[in-house]
């Protein structure tokens, strides 16, 4: 998979957005020939991850991101995603950002339709105490790119 920057969407207050291409493949499908809900949450998945690790924003020996716990996920399907042969955009933001939490908001589109819209709330996580932590000054500045 691979993701691209994508710049302000809409209007200029629009928050920047991070966007990961994912690839439909037969194995995603349920027996009604859509995309399973199970595996649109994954392409969530691969967008976060690639979205926390992005390399193009950061020096490579650079970890941007402490530990983080998935504290909630929500999801909004919003149409069936059929089989198709070109990649679906995943696109994600910040929506909001909390001492110890934030938030990422998504959508899975195309050029012409939604298919999902969905949020999810990070928390930092201090492992050798298993507890929340604060988010740092970096992890603060990252996420406020795209906010």
């Amino acid at each position: 998979m691979t993701q691209t920057e994508a710049g302000p969407v809409g209007t200029e207050s629009a928050p920047r957005r991070h966007v990961h291409l994912a690839q439909v493949r037969y194995a995603d499908l349920d027996p009604q020939h859509h995309v399973n809900n199970v595996r649109m949450l994954t392409y969530l998945e691969d967008a976060r991850i690639s979205f926390l690790r992005y390399e193009g924003l950061v020096d490579k020996s650079e970890e941007v991101f402490g530990a983080l716990v998935v504290a909630r996920q929500e999801a909004d399907y919003v149409a069936p995603l059929l089989p198709r042969s070109e990649p679906v955009r995943v696109e994600l933001w910040v929506s909001g950002v909390r001492n110890a939490s934030f938030t990422l908001s998504y959508e899975i589109l195309d050029d012409t339709k939604v298919y999902l819209r969905a949020r999810t709330v990070l928390v930092g996580f201090d492992v050798p105490t298993q507890s929340a932590r604060r988010l740092n000054a970096t992890e603060r500045a990252f996420l406020a790119q795209y906010s």
